[in-house]
């Protein structure tokens, strides 16, 4: 007699009930180290190095016999909880695809971000092919089938056993989860390979999963505390270098206007094999020499706009803060401090532009805490700003940057953000001849050439649109200062693998590019490589604005730029002097965002220099290191 499906099987023995679980849980290890691949958790490494193939699978297994407790259905739960592995392990290879790097906890913020705007830059990335939508609604379909008619194994009464076990299951899932260290003794370096700079590397030998829970573990901790000591002594050892920052002159004449363009992806392709004689950025060349330029090394790579944006517009390392992947996501403060604050501070009036939903990357709220006075968004564009591809076309921020610049009145400081060169690269552009009339390095085949000249096309605008502002703002009776620079390189990973780079260093340490010119006066030509986060401090240079903070990033700077990368980049090589100056200014950073880094700080060392009791130096430590107070 066939069971009928809302009624167990009540003549099986309960040994060949567990007999039938061990095999399923059997299979779910397995079957998930088969999804998976990695070199460490295959199935083939459960009898030389179970611990790696187990962890990897246990949150899966835990999920599964918390659904067996609540279902009763085994087919059922571990079906439902492989499919949810799969979909994460699906995530991740598009990710891989498209950016090269496995997913990382932070990522999973992301989630919140797929109704503000989110669903139609990260839709970019989702497969053309129908084949994996039909399989999802094949597993629908399949999981909808075996509720109805797999028969629990599970007696429905008494509960008590069951509900105990599966109350277990979840209280493990929900403590693991949320980064109890107990768990820790589990997932850590130790019992497990951890390449902590290197998630690529952690998830071939831990597994995906495994590698999830490690960086959760280790790095979801918040940042340790500050310590002021180690901030003096930086200070102290720089006194005479900072006095001379701080009484350093800028720009001639009235405070200037301010226009930074961060734009999408930038980079100066002359960095790569195949394109070392390029002139394929003509304005940039033709600015860089009448003004300073030079390598930029970036936080990010392929994507992670905001990480190099929060960079530059606090002048804060996230090297010192390891648990802000996605600051504007992360962080709760209502007041950062911020290079926008400083200028406020000295009078400016503080605008963002950029041609997106101003709710992605959670901007609209980031930039309040930040201190922009207002924030033109895509609504605000007028609709003669159409699209290039699959985005908002350069020349319509440039139309509203030159818009936005008054004549009269405060001085202003305009922060742009460009879009258009945004991947992934394998849309349609305004011009598929341009397009393709570009030129490709030998080797470059396929989908990795279309990529690349759509990529080129693109930035070919960028290049455009930043010679057509320079020619506009060299017009202008007021003085203003341009500041350009790429967020990050571009997610060309077939690319760069085909051709490598000329300085032979690995892509996710490659740095980008940076200029910083007076439109309206040419200077002497200065090559200078810097960090993001030391950006700010270099622009306030150049305008004459004294800033206690950014002007320690400019003393300290030299020194520590090679060390900003991605997060998975190999780390350079480090002398003791270089790791003792980033270790305190780990501090002085940490103390800054918390806002305890204050006038008496600084004064501690400054209290006899003239510069130290200027009215800029006082405005300087009011606004900026104590702004989150």
């Amino acid at each position: 007699m066939t069971p009928s499906p809302d009624r167990p099987d009540r003549v099986r023995p309960a040994w060949r009930r567990a007999l039938v679980l061990a095999v399923l849980v059997l299979a779910f290890v397995l079957l998930t180290g088969m999804i998976d691949g990695g070199v460490g958790v295959v199935p083939r490494r459960l009898l030389d190095q179970p611990v790696y193939v187990l962890a990897n699978a246990l949150p899966g297994l835990l999920l599964a016999l918390t659904l067996l407790a609540l279902t009763r259905r085994a087919l059922l739960s571990f079906g439902l909880a492989l499919a949810v592995e799969g979909l994460v392990y699906a995530v991740n290879g598009l990710k891989v695809a498209n950016l090269g790097t496995p997913l990382i906890p932070a990522d999973f913020h992301m989630i919140g971000q797929l109704d503000k705007g989110g669903t139609h830059v990260l839709g970019a990335y989702l497969p053309h092919s129908p084949g994996p939508y039909l399989a999802i609604l094949a597993a629908v379909a399949l999981v909808v089938t075996l509720w109805r008619i797999e028969p629990p194994m599970l007696a429905k009464r008494p509960r008590s056993r069951r509900l105990a076990a599966g109350t277990l299951s979840l209280v493990l899932l929900a403590t693991l989860l949320a980064g109890s260290p107990a768990w820790a003794k589990l997932y850590n370096g130790r019992m497990l390979w951890l390449e902590p700079w290197s998630a690529s590397s952690t998830a071939t030998h831990s597994g995906l999963v495994s590698s999830l829970m490690i960086y959760h573990l280790q790095y979801g901790k918040h940042d340790r505390k500050a310590d002021p000591a180690a901030a003096r002594e930086l200070i102290g050892r720089n006194d005479e270098a900072l006095r001379q920052e701080l009484q350093a002159s800028g720009i001639d004449g009235a405070q200037p206007d301010i226009v930074v363009v961060q734009s999408e992806s930038f980079f100066d392709p002359r960095i790569l094999n195949g394109y070392q004689h390029s002139e394929l950025t003509p304005n940039l060349d033709r600015l860089a020499r009448h003004g300073i330029s030079g390598a930029l090394h970036v936080p990010t790579f392929g994507g992670g706009t905001i990480r190099t944006e929060f960079e530059v517009l606090t002048g804060l390392s996230l090297r010192y803060f390891r648990n802000l992947q996605f600051p504007y996501l992360q962080l709760n403060a209502k007041v950062v401090p911020s290079l926008v604050r400083t200028l406020r501070a000295h009078g400016y009036e503080t605008v963002a532009i950029h041609g997106n939903d101003p709710s992605f990357w959670n901007r609209t709220s980031a930039f309040q805490a930040i201190g922009f006075d207002r924030f033109v968004s895509q609504s605000a564009f007028p609709s003669s700003a159409s699209n290039d591809g699959q985005y908002m076309a350069d020349r319509g921020m440039t139309d509203e940057i030159l818009t936005q610049l008054k004549d009269s009145g405060p001085p202003q400081f305009l922060f742009a953000i460009s879009i258009e060169a945004h991947g992934p690269y394998d849309t349609i552009p305004a011009d598929p001849a341009a397009r393709d009339a570009i030129p490709v390095p030998e080797g470059v085949t396929g989908k990795d050439k279309l990529e690349l000249q759509n990529y080129l096309y693109h930035i070919g605008h960028a290049d455009q649109e930043l010679g057509r502002l320079a020619a506009a703002l060299a017009k202008r009776d007021r003085p203003t200062l341009l500041l350009f620079y790429g967020d990050h390189l571009p997610a060309l990973t077939g690319v760069f693998q085909t051709k490598g780079f000329v300085d032979g260093g690995d892509m996710l340490g490659e740095p980008g590019t940076w200029l910083l010119v007076d439109p309206r006066k040419a200077m002497a030509p200065q090559h200078v490589d810097t960090a993001s986060w030391m950006l700010p401090g270099r622009l306030l240079q150049a305008a004459g604005i004294h800033d206690t903070y950014f002007a320690l990033t400019q003393v300290v700077g030299p020194e520590l730029a090679g060390l900003t990368r991605a997060p998975d980049a190999p780390p350079p090589p480090e002398s003791a002097q270089v790791q003792q100056t980033d270790r305190e200014m780990s501090d002085v950073a940490l103390l800054r965002l918390n806002g305890k880094l204050d006038t008496l700080l600084f004064q501690e060392r400054l209290a006899n220099s003239p510069a130290a009791d200027t009215p800029t130096v006082r405005a300087s430590a009011e606004h900026g290191t104590g702004a989150t107070q």
